[in-house]
């Protein structure tokens, strides 16, 4: 199993934070089916003000790159990104394009 931590930002707007999380209490079924299809056994979504960090434990043979292509060829997962873009705004940091930016570990408890 594999574990990654990713972070990303809402637009600070407390009206647009909230109507975000309203559409993650029933996020649309063909999304969680392909999250699961693409070997993501674990995904939860963490926020403060408007920063969100995401822990995803994976099979191991996941890998980022065939969730993309998964995702690119799914019409419902490319219009539920288009929609919840409405919601979020790019890491400072992020490469163009980039929504979830995968976070670099730097502590583990010995």
């Amino acid at each position: 199993m594999q574990r990654h931590c990713l972070a990303l930002d809402l637009v600070d707007e407390p009206d647009l934070i909230a109507e975000y999380e309203k559409y993650h209490t029933k996020v649309w079924p063909e999304i969680v089916k392909s999250i699961r299809d693409a070997g993501i056994e674990v995904l939860d979504i963490y926020r403060t003000g408007n920063r969100m960090f995401m822990i995803i434990e994976t099979a191991d043979d996941f890998s980022f790159e065939k969730k993309a292509k998964m995702d690119a060829a799914n019409s419902k997962v490319q219009a539920w990104e288009e929609l919840m873009w409405t919601f979020q705004q790019a890491l400072p940091w992020a490469r163009p394009g980039e929504k979830w930016v995968l976070m670099n570990k730097i502590f583990e408890l010995p």
